[in-house]
């Protein structure tokens, strides 16, 4: 048995790809063309990368796939470039250009880092138009493309961390910047914001993702990558087990007999022991059985992994 469950053949594989989206594809490509390779059913990503943006897209294979709300609960953080003096209809470098001001007083070092350092914390965003949230059964893309401004809903996200990388380029207006932060941040709008509290009109000319779900850009492989260990038989060489994403989770072991109880889906007595998250994962010898709701007096199956073969 691999260190996933699998025990050969491709219809057993289970765990996640930490993969490098290249620029020009888009998620669902990236998702497709490992279910092709790989020849399984059960494969998903746990959040869109656009197509012209690049960086970590963990790929979900079998029962990973059931984890994937859980990896979306994990911090991010992207590397991004903002670029003064031009605003676009996509809010960055793909879109058509809507105001334009010529950039004459440079904003110093200081002035950046601490428009910048504001943005921590709790914000505010309005979706741009050209995003995939719906409104009234529609994506906003959708309303975009059809030359229609409708309402957007505000949402509330964090901004865990943000600082500024290099020095601001006088020739091309640009700066770039590092920032972690919640899921469901528009780095787009970010940029745009960040560009209006300069006194700029600005749109995001860079974008990568560095982190995500706990998989570092350092540890991604390519679809090359995925291909040849296809081809060497040797598909378990990029593929990171399901636990390894469950980190920010706490984890109880239970015993053998408890074991069966929790394969069959059943209710198990609280234990003792305080758990400091609500979901925590089981664990059987250091194999992954399931992760269940700590309520008050029991634990509640949430996902069961069929994973064993024991």
């Amino acid at each position: 048995m691999n260190r996933n469950g699998a025990t050969g053949g491709q219809d057993r594989l289970h765990g996640i790809i930490p993969l490098r989206k290249e620029v020009g594809v888009t998620s669902f490509d990236c998702v497709r063309k490992i279910r092709h390779l790989l020849q399984v059913k059960k494969v998903g990503h746990s959040g869109t990368l656009d197509p012209d943006v690049e960086g970590v897209l963990p790929i979900c294979i079998g029962e990973a796939t059931k984890v994937i709300p859980f990896l979306q609960q994990h911090k991010k953080t992207y590397e991004a470039e903002v670029h003064l003096g031009t605003a676009t209809t996509t809010e960055d470098r793909t879109g058509d250009v809507i105001e334009k001001e010529e950039v004459t007083r440079h904003p110093s070092a200081e002035k950046i880092d601490r428009v910048l350092h504001s943005f921590n914390g709790t914000i505010v965003q309005v979706p741009p138009m050209y995003s995939a949230v719906k409104v009234k059964g529609k994506r906003l893309y959708e309303y975009a493309r059809a030359g229609i401004e409708v309402e957007r809903p505000q949402r509330e996200v964090t901004i865990h961390s943000i600082c500024r990388l290099n020095e601001y380029d006088e020739k091309t207006n640009t700066f770039r910047f590092r920032v972690t932060c919640s899921k469901g941040t528009y780095i787009r709008t970010l940029c745009v914001d960040i560009g209006k509290q300069l006194g700029f009109p600005a749109h995001m000319s860079f974008l990568q993702r560095t982190e995500s779900d706990s998989f570092h850009l350092k540890e991604t492989v390519t679809m090359a990558d995925v291909k040849e260990a296809v081809e060497r038989n040797n598909v378990e060489h990029v593929l990171q087990p399901i636990e390894r994403s469950l980190t920010h989770l706490d984890s109880f072991h239970v015993s053998e007999e408890t074991k069966r109880k929790v394969l069959y889906g059943q209710k198990l007595p609280r234990p003792p022991q305080s758990f400091k998250t609500d979901e925590v994962v089981l664990l059987f010898r250091r194999q992954l059985l399931a992760i269940y709701t700590v309520r008050q007096n029991d634990l509640k199956p949430v996902r069961v992994f069929n994973i064993q073969n024991v």
